[in-house]
């Protein structure tokens, strides 16, 4: 029947072509596809009476259940990337040459321990030098003191005497401040990860000297639609999952949520604390975040697999007594979420129904049917 439809369909274009030689080129197309979609309309109304014929031939046997009010939840997961809450590149404050280098890469470092050190020399002479001048300066700005109180000596000599002492000061006071940010110290606990200067090479500000890291604690960042922002909150609870470790999975609270939408890509961020005391998590790994999105107590729910398409939307095959016979019934039905292998179906059942759960690629609207254990 198909074929000759087919064929029938070939004549009434060939037909067509013959007839039309004088519209354009567009024309003609926007005709053949009418024609077309009305042919293949009528094939599938001529299929579609053939299979709501009504079963004549054999009892086909099926399982069944009942429809039944149950709980349905509904997720979705995002894929995201580990980064480091605590993460260090170590670059000097000042220029210098790298005297030392005093941890190696994987060395464990606490806050505040020194990690390398720039040439000084020439600020060390200098607060030497200083300090004599200091010294001296110091001497003189007592005795003038002393002069002043008695009311011997001109102000001027005083104050000249008090401003040179207190110069020295502040310059000795900034070149051991120079030398101190010389010696370069790590800001946070963690491992060292990479250094990328050698003993001898000259560093200066803005130069990487090292890479330091703390794994201690993590979090994911993914990526959201802003189609979830309603549904997506700081404080939810999540699951978080590892691609690297199947077995590892996690049960935490949103962290934080961000307040800007990307332009570009209309997502927005969505960030998650992982502990990592045993260091199994890695800067970068992948992870996957399962977020719930939907809860229903009182829903129909049904194998996915079992609901099929047709012109006229939804449907599935249910059973029921005619002449003492069970007899498979088209249903049609409006579907809602799906998730895993469940869909909740929101119209077209209710409670008690019978529905076809296995053979219903076997049936047709009429035919009789045995239902199976």
């Amino acid at each position: 029947m198909r074929r000759l439809l087919v064929i029938f369909a070939i004549s009434i274009l060939f037909v067509s072509c013959s007839n039309n030689e004088n519209l354009s080129d567009q024309d003609k197309l926007s005709l053949y596809k009418k024609q077309i979609r009305e042919l293949e309309q009528q094939i599938i109304d001529i299929e579609s009476e053939n299979a709501d014929e009504e079963y004549t031939g054999l009892r086909i046997p099926v399982r069944a259940e009942s429809v039944s009010i149950q709980p349905f939840s509904h997720s979705f997961t995002a894929a995201g990337e580990l980064e480091s809450i605590y993460e260090a590149y170590i670059s000097p404050e000042v220029n210098g040459q790298i005297v030392s280098i005093n941890v190696k890469e994987g060395s464990v470092v606490n806050k505040g321990q020194v990690i390398a050190k720039l040439n000084t020399t020439i600020v060390d002479k200098n607060i030497v030098e200083l300090q004599s001048q200091l010294e001296l300066a110091s001497t003189i700005f007592d005795k003038q003191s002393q002069l002043w109180e008695k009311g011997i000596g001109s102000e001027r000599q005083f104050l000249e005497a008090k401003n040179n002492f207190e110069s020295l000061q502040n310059k000795i006071y900034t070149l051991k401040a120079q030398r101190e940010m010389a010696i370069i110290k790590t800001p946070i606990n963690g491992v060292v990860e990479e250094i990328f200067q050698k003993k001898g090479e000259l560093a200066s500000p803005g130069m990487q000297l090292m890479q330091i890291v703390n794994l201690n604690e993590l979090y994911i960042t993914a990526r959201l639609s802003e189609a979830y922002l309603s549904v997506v909150k700081k404080g939810d609870y999540v699951d978080v999952s590892f691609p690297s470790y199947p077995d590892l999975k996690y049960r935490k609270k949103i962290w934080r949520t961000g307040n800007v939408v990307n332009k570009q890509n209309r997502t927005f961020v969505v960030q998650v604390k992982v502990d990592n005391p045993d260091g199994l998590l890695k800067p970068n790994m992948l992870a996957n975040i399962t977020i719930n999105d939907y809860n229903s107590e009182n829903s129909v729910v049904l194998p996915s697999i079992i609901i099929r398409e047709d012109m006229s939307g939804s449907f599935i095959f249910g059973i029921k007594e005619e002449n003492g016979d069970n007899v498979a019934v088209k249903i049609y039905i409006k579907t809602g979420k799906s998730f895993k292998d469940k869909t909740e179906v929101l119209e077209g059942l209710e409670e008690g129904d019978i529905v076809i759960t296995d053979g219903y690629n076997n049936v047709s609207k009429g035919a009789v049917v045995t239902i199976i254990e």
